[in-house]
């Protein structure tokens, strides 16, 4: 690399649950540096699910973390050029990119959801990835199948 790797901005926990995972979030959710919109969204997102899930001994924010790690990869797949033939090499995918991954992946599927308000659709979307559902759920296993389909090209792995 010809120049320096750029430093890793600090992000600063949220105001309601004080996490960073959450700012993270909603940086992901945001559109057109509408921060405090896309906050907005969110908790009023994390409080349908509160009330849909009264049953679940588990607080909503629990509930959606749970649903983050049952979208998040191990594996996707990569192409290499080699001898002039393109091959789909499974590869592990590093801690950082697992959680922005699944995090794209919910916002994106929540974003095509039908429903009335963003907040009801991202509510729907961890629901579903919470009971191991959805298109976010589907795509993470369609991944995995991608990967385990090109197992005998792993060791063009370097």
């Amino acid at each position: 690399m010809r120049k320096t790797k750029p430093k890793k901005r600090i992000l600063l926990p949220d105001p309601k649950f004080n996490d960073v995972m959450v700012t993270r979030f909603v940086n992901n959710l945001m559109l057109q540096g509408k921060k405090s919109i896309a906050y907005s969204i969110f908790y009023d997102a994390i409080d349908m699910v509160g009330e849909k899930m009264k049953d679940s001994e588990q607080a909503p924010i629990e509930i959606w973390k749970k649903a983050l790690e049952n979208i998040t990869p191990q594996v996707e797949v990569k192409s290499r050029r080699i001898g002039g033939a393109n091959f789909q090499v499974p590869t592990e995918v590093r801690p950082e990119r697992k959680i922005s991954i699944s995090m794209k992946n919910m916002v994106l599927y929540a974003r095509k959801r039908s429903g009335h308000s963003m907040a009801e659709k991202l509510c729907a979307e961890i629901m579903a990835a919470y009971n191991c559902e959805g298109a976010a759920f589907k795509r993470k296993e369609d991944m995995h199948k991608m990967a385990e389909a090109n197992k005998a090209f792993a060791h063009f792995r370097f």
